[in-house]
Protein backbone atom coordinates (compact mmCIF):
# COMPACT_ATOMS: atom_id res chain seq x y z
CA UNK A 1 0.00 0.00 0.00
CA UNK A 2 2.78 2.20 1.22
CA UNK A 3 3.96 2.04 -2.71
CA UNK A 4 0.74 2.52 -4.03
CA UNK A 5 0.89 6.02 -1.99
CA UNK A 6 4.64 6.71 -3.47
CA UNK A 7 3.13 6.30 -7.27
CA UNK A 8 2.06 9.71 -7.79
CA UNK A 9 2.30 10.01 -11.58
CA UNK A 10 4.66 12.95 -13.11
CA UNK A 11 2.49 15.82 -14.67
CA UNK A 12 1.31 14.86 -17.84
CA UNK A 13 3.11 16.18 -20.89
CA UNK A 14 1.67 19.99 -21.69
CA UNK A 15 -0.20 20.74 -24.73
CA UNK A 16 -2.64 23.40 -25.68
CA UNK A 17 -5.66 20.59 -24.67
CA UNK A 18 -4.37 20.27 -21.29
CA UNK A 19 -4.14 23.93 -20.69
CA UNK A 20 -6.56 25.23 -18.34
CA UNK A 21 -7.23 28.68 -19.94
CA UNK A 22 -9.28 30.55 -17.13
CA UNK A 23 -8.82 34.25 -18.47
CA UNK A 24 -6.26 33.35 -20.77
CA UNK A 25 -8.87 32.31 -23.54
CA UNK A 26 -7.61 34.59 -26.43
CA UNK A 27 -4.01 33.74 -25.51
CA UNK A 28 -5.12 29.93 -25.57
CA UNK A 29 -6.58 30.84 -29.31
CA UNK A 30 -3.88 32.88 -30.51
CA UNK A 31 -0.76 30.54 -29.70
CA UNK A 32 -3.01 27.33 -31.46
CA UNK A 33 -3.35 29.32 -34.80
CA UNK A 34 0.94 30.03 -33.74
CA UNK A 35 1.52 26.46 -33.63
CA UNK A 36 -0.64 25.57 -37.01
CA UNK A 37 1.81 28.38 -38.93
CA UNK A 38 -1.06 30.93 -39.31
CA UNK A 39 -1.61 34.13 -37.50
CA UNK A 40 1.44 36.31 -36.01
CA UNK A 41 4.75 35.69 -36.47
CA UNK A 42 5.90 36.94 -33.18
CA UNK A 43 4.52 36.31 -29.75
CA UNK A 44 5.84 37.75 -26.28
CA UNK A 45 3.71 36.31 -23.17
CA UNK A 46 4.57 37.69 -19.47
CA UNK A 47 3.05 37.11 -16.52
CA UNK A 48 4.14 35.57 -12.98
CA UNK A 49 5.48 32.23 -11.98
CA UNK A 50 2.68 30.05 -12.05
CA UNK A 51 0.90 31.73 -14.64
CA UNK A 52 1.84 28.65 -17.26
CA UNK A 53 4.22 30.46 -19.33
CA UNK A 54 6.62 27.16 -19.74
CA UNK A 55 3.63 25.21 -20.10
CA UNK A 56 2.44 27.09 -22.95
CA UNK A 57 5.71 26.96 -24.80
CA UNK A 58 6.27 23.50 -24.39
CA UNK A 59 3.08 22.99 -25.63
CA UNK A 60 3.34 25.30 -28.81
CA UNK A 61 6.78 23.53 -29.34
CA UNK A 62 5.40 19.96 -29.69
CA UNK A 63 2.29 20.40 -31.78
CA UNK A 64 4.62 22.33 -34.11
CA UNK A 65 7.09 20.13 -34.66
CA UNK A 66 4.53 17.82 -35.96
CA UNK A 67 4.18 20.24 -39.16
CA UNK A 68 7.30 22.74 -39.37
CA UNK A 69 10.65 22.92 -38.34
CA UNK A 70 10.89 23.96 -34.47
CA UNK A 71 13.43 24.69 -32.06
CA UNK A 72 13.80 25.62 -28.86
CA UNK A 73 16.25 28.89 -28.24
CA UNK A 74 20.06 28.27 -27.83
CA UNK A 75 22.52 31.01 -28.32
CA UNK A 76 25.48 28.28 -29.47
CA UNK A 77 22.77 27.07 -32.60
CA UNK A 78 21.24 29.98 -33.88
CA UNK A 79 23.80 29.89 -37.16
CA UNK A 80 22.78 26.99 -37.81
CA UNK A 81 18.87 27.56 -38.11
CA UNK A 82 16.97 27.69 -40.91
CA UNK A 83 15.19 31.33 -41.75
CA UNK A 84 12.11 29.10 -41.70
CA UNK A 85 12.14 27.99 -38.32
CA UNK A 86 9.66 28.19 -35.36
CA UNK A 87 11.80 29.37 -32.34
CA UNK A 88 10.49 29.01 -28.68
CA UNK A 89 12.40 30.89 -26.24
CA UNK A 90 11.48 30.96 -22.89
CA UNK A 91 12.04 33.02 -19.51
CA UNK A 92 14.56 35.52 -21.90
CA UNK A 93 14.78 37.58 -18.85
CA UNK A 94 17.31 34.95 -17.39
CA UNK A 95 19.69 35.35 -20.92
CA UNK A 96 23.40 36.29 -20.14
CA UNK A 97 24.30 39.42 -22.39
CA UNK A 98 26.01 37.17 -24.78
CA UNK A 99 22.80 35.15 -25.32
CA UNK A 100 20.60 38.48 -25.30
CA UNK A 101 22.87 39.32 -28.90
CA UNK A 102 22.17 36.32 -30.16
CA UNK A 103 17.93 36.51 -29.61
CA UNK A 104 18.30 39.73 -31.13
CA UNK A 105 20.11 38.55 -34.45
CA UNK A 106 18.03 35.58 -34.49
CA UNK A 107 15.00 37.77 -34.79
CA UNK A 108 16.11 39.65 -37.62
CA UNK A 109 16.77 36.95 -39.26
CA UNK A 110 13.63 35.06 -38.72
CA UNK A 111 11.96 38.16 -39.74
CA UNK A 112 13.39 38.69 -42.61
CA UNK A 113 12.55 35.08 -43.50
CA UNK A 114 9.75 33.26 -42.90
CA UNK A 115 10.37 32.20 -39.54
CA UNK A 116 9.03 32.66 -36.08
CA UNK A 117 9.71 33.37 -32.69
CA UNK A 118 7.51 32.44 -29.56
CA UNK A 119 9.02 33.90 -26.27
CA UNK A 120 8.41 34.71 -22.83
CA UNK A 121 9.32 36.53 -19.47
CA UNK A 122 8.72 38.09 -16.18
CA UNK A 123 7.26 41.21 -16.84
CA UNK A 124 5.67 43.10 -20.32
CA UNK A 125 8.75 44.36 -22.43
CA UNK A 126 9.05 47.72 -21.22
CA UNK A 127 10.22 46.67 -18.18
CA UNK A 128 11.64 43.70 -18.74
CA UNK A 129 15.23 43.12 -17.81
CA UNK A 130 17.31 42.93 -21.13
CA UNK A 131 18.89 45.10 -24.08
CA UNK A 132 16.78 47.94 -25.11
CA UNK A 133 16.62 46.98 -28.91
CA UNK A 134 15.33 43.00 -27.89
CA UNK A 135 12.50 44.90 -25.95
CA UNK A 136 11.40 46.75 -29.23
CA UNK A 137 11.43 43.71 -30.95
CA UNK A 138 8.91 41.47 -28.50
CA UNK A 139 7.04 44.96 -28.05
CA UNK A 140 6.89 44.97 -31.99
CA UNK A 141 4.70 41.59 -32.16
CA UNK A 142 1.68 39.87 -30.07
CA UNK A 143 2.39 40.71 -26.59
CA UNK A 144 0.00 38.97 -23.68
CA UNK A 145 -0.53 38.86 -20.51
CA UNK A 146 -0.77 35.59 -18.49
CA UNK A 147 -3.24 35.68 -16.01
CA UNK A 148 -2.56 32.23 -13.20
CA UNK A 149 -5.71 30.54 -12.26
CA UNK A 150 -7.17 31.82 -9.07
CA UNK A 151 -8.45 29.16 -6.14
CA UNK A 152 -12.05 28.92 -8.25
CA UNK A 153 -10.27 28.22 -11.25
CA UNK A 154 -8.38 25.66 -9.77
CA UNK A 155 -11.16 23.93 -7.41
CA UNK A 156 -13.03 23.93 -10.72
CA UNK A 157 -10.72 22.58 -12.45
CA UNK A 158 -10.03 19.80 -10.18
CA UNK A 159 -13.56 19.29 -9.57
CA UNK A 160 -14.45 18.32 -13.46
CA UNK A 161 -11.18 16.15 -13.52
CA UNK A 162 -12.72 14.30 -10.67
CA UNK A 163 -16.09 14.14 -12.32
CA UNK A 164 -13.87 12.38 -15.11
CA UNK A 165 -12.83 9.67 -13.40
CA UNK A 166 -15.99 9.33 -11.87
CA UNK A 167 -15.96 10.29 -8.17
CA UNK A 168 -17.41 13.90 -6.59
CA UNK A 169 -14.48 15.99 -4.97
CA UNK A 170 -15.71 17.43 -1.79
CA UNK A 171 -14.86 20.75 -0.80
CA UNK A 172 -13.22 19.89 2.23
CA UNK A 173 -10.61 17.94 0.18
CA UNK A 174 -10.48 20.38 -2.45
CA UNK A 175 -9.25 22.96 -0.03
CA UNK A 176 -6.86 20.85 1.69
CA UNK A 177 -5.08 20.02 -2.13
CA UNK A 178 -5.22 23.90 -2.40
CA UNK A 179 -3.22 24.46 0.86
CA UNK A 180 -0.87 21.76 1.63
CA UNK A 181 0.05 20.16 -1.96
CA UNK A 182 2.28 22.24 -4.79
CA UNK A 183 0.00 24.61 -5.59
CA UNK A 184 0.21 24.43 -9.88
CA UNK A 185 -2.37 22.84 -11.37
CA UNK A 186 -0.47 20.15 -13.27
CA UNK A 187 0.66 18.64 -10.14
CA UNK A 188 -2.47 19.01 -8.67
CA UNK A 189 -4.54 17.05 -11.16
CA UNK A 190 -1.62 14.14 -10.87
CA UNK A 191 -1.99 14.13 -7.08
CA UNK A 192 -5.55 14.13 -7.60
CA UNK A 193 -5.22 10.79 -9.81
CA UNK A 194 -3.05 9.45 -7.32
CA UNK A 195 -5.42 9.90 -4.62
CA UNK A 196 -7.86 8.25 -6.83
CA UNK A 197 -5.85 4.86 -6.99
CA UNK A 198 -5.16 5.03 -3.51
CA UNK A 199 -9.21 5.11 -2.66
CA UNK A 200 -9.86 2.51 -4.88
CA UNK A 201 -6.55 0.35 -3.50
CA UNK A 202 -7.66 0.98 -0.08
CA UNK A 203 -11.53 0.89 -1.01
CA UNK A 204 -11.75 4.17 1.25
CA UNK A 205 -14.03 6.96 0.16
CA UNK A 206 -11.71 10.10 -0.72
CA UNK A 207 -11.66 12.38 1.99
CA UNK A 208 -9.13 14.53 3.97
CA UNK A 209 -8.07 11.83 6.16
CA UNK A 210 -7.06 9.44 3.48
CA UNK A 211 -5.37 12.63 1.29
CA UNK A 212 -3.45 13.46 4.35
CA UNK A 213 -2.46 9.72 4.63
CA UNK A 214 -0.98 9.99 0.75
CA UNK A 215 0.79 13.07 1.29
CA UNK A 216 2.83 12.04 4.53
CA UNK A 217 3.19 8.75 2.88
CA UNK A 218 4.77 10.01 -0.72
Amino acid sequence: MKQLALDIAAAPAPTLDNFISGRNLEVLTALDAFARGGGARFIYLWGADGSGRSHLLHAVLAAARGGRPAQPFAAATVSDLPPDVLVIADDVHRLDDEAQVALFDLYNRLRSGDGALLASGDAAPAQLAVRDDLKTRFAAGLVYQLHALDDDEKAAALARHAQGRGFRLTKEVTDYLLHHAQRDLPSLLALLDALDRYSLASKRAVTVPLLRELLENK
